[in-house]
């Protein structure tokens, strides 16, 4: 198994314009994204994914590897696999594990892209996809910014939305998270490098367009995800308030 972490990025974010170069603690978010990606033990390589020729050279100066990426992709996903070819290079993508993380996540912990690695390796064939999940409680369960998860008993991912699963009847919501067990998952997948392959040529999903969540259109298309619990609370930066909220976090180390 051949291992490569894929950070995709884009300057022109809707809700907070030029995010990934905002600074948390006196470095751009996606400096900090990369280095966090760097300390990762078990990947093989490490490569931003961008759309813009100026944010690369600021990574090469940072010492990290870049490809160049069409400004239309809709999604992060997308972008990896717009260039999925120049990524696998000549290595076989059904013995390529691509880990997407997300450029707005400044505090990923490498030590869950390690677990993610080490749980894919334990299958006697790279699962089609991976994500952690974790548990969510109170009000978190009902944030739209936070994605949740439904998964069957044997951690296989059913759906991703930013509404509550399941809806629980005839209680209050304050009381569902006492009467069930809800899911997020980290902002991180790891994807088999030839269903990335067959991205472009994957039917659009109304879901995907609804929900505003990439992950769906794998889902509309019988793509297994499976998830592997870990522990923590974990952070993208969306909104102002989330860049504050990581900011603070920052100094409070």
């Amino acid at each position: 198994m051949y291992v490569i972490i894929a950070v995709p990025a884009r300057l022109e974010s809707s809700r907070l314009p030029n995010k990934v170069l905002c600074d948390i603690g006196g470095k751009p978010m996606i400096q900090r994204v990369l280095e966090q990606c760097s300390l990762s033990k078990l990947s093989d390589n490490l490569f931003l994914c961008c759309d813009d020729e100026s944010l690369l050279k600021k990574a090469e100066k940072w010492g990290f590897n870049g490809f160049l990426t069409s400004k239309k992709c809709s999604s992060g996903s997308a972008r990896i696999a717009s260039i999925i070819e120049k990524l696998l290079g000549k290595k076989s993508p059904e013995e390529t594990l691509i880990i997407n993380v997300q450029g707005d996540q400044p505090f990923i912990d490498p030590k869950i892209i390690d677990k993610l690695i080490e749980f894919s390796s334990s299958k006697d064939r790279l699962p089609e996809v991976v994500t952690p999940i974790y548990k969510i409680y109170n009000q978190d369960i009902h944030n739209p910014n936070l994605v949740k998860t439904l998964i069957s008993n044997n951690k296989e991912i059913i759906y991703f939305s930013r509404s509550a699963l399941p809806f629980i009847r005839d209680e209050k919501k304050e009381n569902w998270s006492r009467k069930c067990q809800y899911w997020g998952h980290v902002g991180i997948y790891g994807y088999r490098g030839d269903i990335l392959m067959r991205w472009e040529s994957l039917p659009e999903s109304n879901l995907e367009k609804l929900e505003k969540l990439e992950q769906l259109r794998l889902i509309d298309s019988g793509i297994k995800f499976h998830g592997f619990e870990v522990e923590g609370n974990f952070i993208s930066i969306d909104t102002k308030e989330q860049l504050f909220h990581a900011r603070k976090i920052f100094m409070d180390k």
